[in-house]
């Protein structure tokens, strides 16, 4: 039920000029900060002062080919495209909004006509019939003054979900960049292993025609030119197995592209870029500025926001209308001489009774508001943990490629001294074969380990939000 009431000049200025904003002003929430990472003790706390973009992040590889496919994948993929529409959605939604504080203007024509019979009961139309046509042309306009800031709350709201939109659209093009840069590592990091397995394998070819020169001669057993080509063979059986995993990576790369995994290929190279050295201290904001966090805390004030808009339908709506009709007999008159009927006034509209709806709406609101606040601060966890775990990874790996060559070091010169001695008879194959296998697994492990390192490396920058240049 509406109940309205006339307002005088006086009372509605009053009105207007006491207008205030229902809701809570808003403050960013508190968020679990350590003083410091666990696994790096050169960084300084953190701060809530956001760092300005990183840009392109991948130049510390130094990588032509990944530079071309980053920046292919800003604009190609579709995940991305997805996001930026999500983002033009958010911004069109503001309008919306934007449009409900200014005043509304419609117009209207009509022409209708009328006529009078009188016929005395009789069945037969008389002279005296008479009949017209009016025609009228009408604009009505109205204004409903934001008096208790329930349109400047609903777009504090839109504005809030504007930057989480454009935030979500970062956080897309990063996540596929980093995608993509991780499945282009793994390529190069493939093309080692098989660069790798090709010279393991002359030298297992080598292996075999000594195996089957000495057998010739006497001087070794059938099962040792048998485990030699057993050697060889399962070489081959790897090959296959890398050959596919290049090609699945190259195929994940061609879809986060847009493009058909058909038309697509990474040029075959032997070079992988060193990992990226990791500075002892960097600023503290970093973490701050990753877009995810971004949107998170965006929603918080959105919803927010949201309370206020709810809690506006407590009180009562003003309207200013004015409407003004042209009226005239003739349509060729209604311009020019046309009879103007008009009126202006106030009305105040409020809702009496309903159910209680208006209170479980502000209620949810704040429920809204409360379920927000976690998700902001879980995030901001989960981004902790993200760089914790990329610091210590890298950390470990650091030292374990350290070891690990220190492993194939030895490996290699334990086959050197086996080959010789069984060159001289001293051994049987399956010493030289023990031998060979565990140089071709410390090298790839070596490699692995490369690889891996790079890897953790891109996931740092993800978990920084694009790397830790705050320029």
């Amino acid at each position: 039920m509406k109940h309205h009431v006339q307002l005088s000049l006086p009372l509605l200025m009053a009105l207007v000029l006491a207008g205030c904003t229902v809701g809570p002003d808003y403050s960013r929430p508190e968020v679990p900060i350590s003083a410091a990472y666990k696994h790096e003790a050169g960084w300084r706390s953190l701060s809530s002062v956001e760092a300005p973009p990183s840009g392109d992040w991948w130049a510390i590889y130094g990588d032509p080919e990944l530079d071309r496919l980053m920046r292919t994948t800003a604009g190609s993929n579709l995940s991305v495209v997805q996001a930026e529409a999500r983002y033009r959605q958010a911004l069109a939604q503001l309008r919306v909004s934007r449009a409900g504080a200014l005043p509304q203007v419609q117009g209207n024509a009509s022409a209708q006509r009328s006529g009078r019979e009188n016929n005395g009961g009789s069945g037969a139309i008389s002279s005296g019939s008479s009949d017209g046509t009016a025609y009228q042309v009408g604009a009505t306009a109205s204004w409903v003054p934001d008096l208790w800031g329930k349109v400047r709350r609903q777009m504090e709201a839109d504005r809030a979900s504007i930057a989480s939109s454009a935030a979500d659209l970062e956080a897309m093009r990063l996540s596929m960049q980093s995608t993509v840069a991780q499945a282009y590592l793994r390529i190069r990091a493939t093309d080692l292993y098989l660069g790798l397995l090709e010279l393991t394998r002359e030298a297992y070819a080598r292996s075999l025609e000594l195996t089957r020169n000495q057998y010739s001669a006497g001087l070794a057993a059938r099962a040792d030119v048998i485990q030699s080509e057993v050697q060889l063979q399962s070489l081959l059986t790897q090959e296959s197995d890398l050959l596919q995993q290049r090609l699945l990576n190259e195929n994940a790369i061609a879809v986060l592209l847009g493009r058909p995994p058909a038309g697509f290929a990474v040029a075959r190279t032997d070079a992988l870029p060193p990992p990226p050295a990791i500075p002892a201290q960097m600023p503290a904001a970093l973490l701050a500025r990753r877009p995810d966090i971004t949107a998170a805390e965006r929603l918080v004030a959105a919803a927010n926001a949201n309370i206020g808009v709810a809690e506006g339908a407590w009180f009562p709506d003003l309207t200013l209308s004015a409407q003004g009709v042209l009226q005239e007999g003739r349509l060729i008159d209604l311009l020019s001489a046309p009879q103007f009927i008009w009126s202006v006034g106030p009305s105040l509209a409020a809702t009496l009774f309903d159910s209680g709806r208006r209170s479980a709406l502000v209620e949810q609101s704040r429920a809204q508001y409360d379920e927000r606040v976690a998700a902001y601060r879980q995030t901001f966890l989960t981004g902790m943990q993200e760089v914790e775990d990329a610091l210590a990874t890298l950390q470990t790996l650091s030292e374990k490629a350290v070891q690990q060559q220190r492993l194939v070091e030895l490996a290699e010169e334990n086959e050197r001294v086996v080959t010789n001695r069984y060159r001289a008879g001293l051994v049987t194959f399956l010493e030289v074969s023990v031998a060979q296998n565990q140089t071709y697994t410390s090298r790839r492990t070596a490699l692995e380990i490369r690889a891996e390192q790079l890897i953790a490396s891109i996931q740092l920058v993800t978990a920084l939000g694009g790397g830790w240049d705050a320029r």
